[in-house]
């Protein structure tokens, strides 16, 4: 059962530039609006992450991912649509419409459609897609419960509560175009 207090207190964390915490498939996440750059910069800037790395996209539905990708042919669409809802981040090819702190130094920019129920409740109730990132800060091990995340990041992260997906490891992330994967 997903708290609709909870979710509304995520949603307004997130409207207001705020970073939140939740459970994803396999760790906790951080995550933001992603297209709100001061929130970006807090972010990375949390997790000391390098910004030249980029960040993931992870959406509920595959819908909510069209801005980003409007200019992929038919056969690319399909790909990624039989592999979500799932456990795999693509690296698709940047239209334009990704912040610079969301691409890093790189070309293309890394989406998952999630079939966590929290995931999937959350953005729903923001309306888009959310940053997600592993819950750590750079060099420590990822956060796989709710008392790591506020030991890493104390009251500077809103944590909304929740089980993880049962996964053992993050996604695989993989690119697109070539097929490679980056990340097994």
């Amino acid at each position: 059962m997903i708290d609709r207090e909870a979710l509304e207190a995520a949603v307004n964390t997130l409207q207001e530039g705020g970073i939140i915490a939740y459970p994803t498939e396999a760790v906790w996440g951080l995550g933001c609006d992603p297209d709100n750059p001061a929130a970006l910069q807090t972010l990375i800037d949390l997790k000391q992450r390098d910004p030249s790395k980029g960040l993931i996209l992870i959406a509920g539905d595959i819908h909510q991912l069209d801005p980003w990708l409007n200019e992929l042919n038919a056969s690319d669409r399909q790909r990624l649509g039989a592999g979500w809802p799932g456990h795999v981040t693509w690296l698709v090819p940047d239209n334009g419409r990704s912040q610079p702190l969301l691409r890093g130094e790189h070309a293309s920019v890394a989406l998952r459609v999630s079939d966590h129920p929290l995931v999937t409740a959350l953005c729903a109730a923001f309306g888009g897609p959310l940053v997600s990132t592993s819950a750590n800060p750079a060099c420590e091990p990822p956060a796989l419960d709710s008392a790591t995340v506020r030991d890493y990041f104390g009251p500077a992260v809103h944590v909304v509560e929740g089980a993880l997906g049962g996964y053992a490891r993050p996604s695989i992330i993989r690119d697109l175009r070539s097929g490679k994967i980056l990340r097994d």
